[in-house]
């Protein structure tokens, strides 16, 4: 039998990837299963000859398809392609998350680097930290509204409108910042570049929305441990091209404004090929089209918690990391006082070493702790370890002379990087396993929809912190070492706020107490009683759970 991505098989006897073989040989019917997922490739039935076979027929498959379609355009490609991934059984189901993939990703450079040429060219023209904290809370603001309409706009149209709606849009904004004109006042200057970047995060969350969404649909029900690495993998890499545009719109920015600009929008233009050609139109869609607004807000008990804590998890990174600390860095002040160069490439390397750590936390992290996939007790100790690197830095900027004017700038760095990139890896860790949670629990069907309202509460917890931020670093204490340890302690609250949000998720898997990611760190026993771990539904060497053990 045909094996497909939704529970079972064509009749629901048979479970997906079971590994058993299929009924018939060579020369047997051709039989293959829906994949129960609109827009997702049919998965046909694996042959019984060896791999070696199946790659040699493919192979010859691929020659014939390509002779007949060398003359044709990029749709004849694109289809090419996507018939050559669903001739490969599962990867079939693949091909839409490395299309989406693809566009996120190269989308994801530009709207790390539109950030630093805003926040850069702003400095230079004397704009303070409470003036770029004004232009880029509308950025996050629009992301709470963008976040709702995108995940009902996906159930109804599919994944395919957002993301080409979302690279149009931000198509848009860079245009606008072209027009930014140096001879305008202060408040004309923010009020048009707050528009532009209301723009920028109405685009980055309609093309996020299919980064996120398409892990879940091209995920057999009950491979957690599969859901797990996927998110951490497209999310991971996300934020590692992130920190690349970071870099690399303070170095072109340091050449010329517009220049880098211009750069941007080349980037979005080689986007639009893959997502126009390389999806289905029913990718994303619910199966019923009557989705109504209120359903927005009819989500599962745990999908509300999780995305309560997601608003403090990401304030408390905000309050110091999108405004005051590249303006601490810029600023002479502060005792260290580096170019805009060294600043932006401090931001990407922090962006870029969050993206990687996360992409490896299923492998790296947290199978090695044996806390893979993880429950809602890891989720709540690695919440709380957040607090512990920016109370400390905290501490030594207001406690102590290691920061500040005549202070040693060696000394400044060091503790700054340390404590700081400690908080970066921490904060990874704990982003890929909320990434992981929210998929989890959503509804296949409903999965876009979902996930838009769990990311506008991300957007909302960034709003929050960037705009408390601008307020702190601005007018609490007579220095700007006042103000950024302010951030830094205001971030330490608000990392203890979301562990304690996390403490009221409803633990679904049998076995999950709050000392079990200790006890699996130690190799101790979680249920004494339970002489097999699948009976008492803890996650094997793999990182998989019995399916009875997966039901949200």
């Amino acid at each position: 039998m045909g094996r497909g991505i939704g529970s079972g098989g064509l009749d629901g006897s048979q479970p997906p990837f079971s590994g058993q073989p299929a009924t018939h040989g060579v020369g047997g019917p051709e039989r293959s299963a829906s994949s129960g997922v609109p827009g997702v490739p049919a998965v046909p039935a694996v042959p019984a000859f060896a791999d070696d076979d199946v790659d040699a027929v493919d192979a010859v498959d691929a020659s014939k398809k390509l002779s007949v379609k060398q003359s044709r355009g990029f749709g004849y490609y694109a289809s090419f392609l996507r018939d050559g991934f669903a001739s490969r059984g599962e990867s079939g189901a693949l091909f839409p998350f490395v299309i989406i993939s693809i566009t996120y990703l190269l989308f994801t450079i530009t709207d790390g680097a539109v950030r630093m040429i805003v926040l850069l060219h702003a400095y230079n023209n004397g704009f303070s930290a409470m003036d770029v904290a004004v232009m880029f809370s509308f950025y996050e603001l629009a992301g709470v509204v963008t976040n709702l309409a995108a995940g009902l706009l996906g159930a109804r149209w599919g994944i395919k409108t957002t993301l080409i709606s979302g690279l149009t849009v931000q198509l848009v904004a860079f245009g606008m910042l072209f027009g930014w004109q140096e001879s305008w006042t202060k408040v004309e200057s923010i009020v048009y570049v707050t528009v532009s970047q209301t723009l920028s995060g109405v685009a980055k969350d309609l093309t996020k929305l299919g980064g996120k969404t398409v892990t879940k649909l091209v995920t057999p029900e009950g491979r957690n441990s599969r859901l797990f690495k996927l998110v951490s993998l497209i999310t991971g890499f996300k934020n590692s091209l992130k920190g690349a545009g970071y870099f690399m719109g303070a170095a072109l920015v340091s050449v010329n404004y517009y220049l880098s600009l211009g750069v941007l929008c080349g980037f979005i233009v080689a986007a639009y090929p893959f997502a126009i050609f390389g999806l289905s139109n029913e990718l994303g869609r619910a199966r019923k089209e009557n989705v109504k607004f209120s359903q927005l807000f009819k989500n599962k008990y745990n999908i509300n918690v999780l995305s309560l804590s997601r608003v403090f998890l990401f304030g408390s990174r905000d309050l110091w990391f999108e405004v005051p600390l590249p303006f601490f860095l810029r600023d002479p002040a502060s005792g260290i006082g580096w170019s805009r160069t060294l600043t932006g490439a401090f931001l990407a390397i922090f962006i870029i070493v969050y993206g990687q750590v996360q992409s490896w936390t299923p492998q790296l992290v947290l199978r090695p702790l044996r806390q893979s996939p993880p429950d809602k007790y890891a989720a709540f100790w690695w919440c709380g370890s957040l607090s512990v690197p920016t109370a400390i830095l905290g501490g030594l900027l207001l406690g102590t002379g290691v920061f500040g004017v005549g202070s040693s700038s060696a000394g400044a760095i060091t503790s700054l990087t340390v404590l700081l990139y400690t908080f970066c890896v921490l904060f990874a860790v704990n982003s890929a396993i909320h990434s992981y949670l929210i998929v989890r629990y959503a509804e296949g069907d409903k999965v876009a929809m979902q996930v838009g309202v769990y990311y506008a509460s991300n957007a909302l917890g960034r709003m929050m912190g960037t705009l408390l931020s601008g307020v702190l670093y601005t007018y609490v204490g007579g220095t700007i070492v006042d103000g950024f340890g302010a951030c830094l302690f205001a971030s330490t609250a608000v990392s203890l706020i979301s562990m304690t949000v996390d403490w009221f998720l409803r633990e679904d898997q049998r076995g999950a107490t709050l000392w079990g990611p200790f006890n699996r760190c130690l190799c101790l026993p979680v249920l004494p009683e339970c002489d097999d771990a699948g009976e008492a539904g803890v996650a094997d060497a793999d990182g998989n759970t019995p399916k009875n053990s997966d039901t949200v």
